[in-house]
């Protein structure tokens, strides 16, 4: 028996990466995106949700305001095609996609679906060690903002070293 052949070799972590947008503070993938990596049409990826919307709490996936939509579309080259859409688009969160995989329950979408998933947990951990960096970063400049004081200091006491005294100093010593 030969390999069997993924359905989804196309696929690239960038390409994914790109599709996911952080929309009311969450990282989401919108209807259209998730229909065209799961291989299906924006309609029938809609009519599942329709069809099983007890499966799709609100953190799972939520609809788009009209201002988020513009500003998705001004923002995102490759959904240029929604701004002519009447419809506001869908947003799913990493749950939803992966839900949204179970009720269209094609091939494509389920290995879609694990490729979708590792690239929400890879964006998790690029975020992780950027928020890890940010705190070590602000931790030195708190310690070198202590050191600019202390070295202020330092030199302050040098000059005061440097300057010579105001009223001569009293001679020690043998005077003849």
């Amino acid at each position: 028996m030969g390999k069997k052949k993924a359905l989804v070799p196309r696929i690239k972590v960038e390409h994914v990466q790109r599709t996911i947008l952080s929309i009311r503070g969450q990282r989401v993938i919108l209807d259209a995106d998730l229909a065209r990596l799961y291989g299906v049409s924006t309609k029938r990826l809609n009519e599942q949700v329709r069809r099983n919307r007890n499966r799709f709490p609100d953190d799972f996936m939520f609809r788009l305001t009209p201002e988020e939509k513009n500003e998705v579309v001004a923002n995102c080259d490759h959904l240029s095609n929604l701004k002519f859409s009447s419809a506001l688009p869908l947003a799913f969160t990493e749950h939803g996609a992966i839900m949204a995989a179970n009720v269209l329950n094609t091939q494509q979408a389920i290995e879609a679906s694990i490729f979708v998933v590792r690239v929400f947990v890879r964006l998790r951990e690029i975020l992780a060690a950027h928020k890890r960096l940010a705190h070590k970063l602000k931790e030195l400049e708190a310690r070198v903002g202590d050191h600019d004081e202390q070295i202020q200091v330092i030199f302050e006491a040098i000059h005061q070293l440097m300057t010579p005294p105001d009223k001569p100093s009293k001679k020690i010593g043998f005077e003849v």
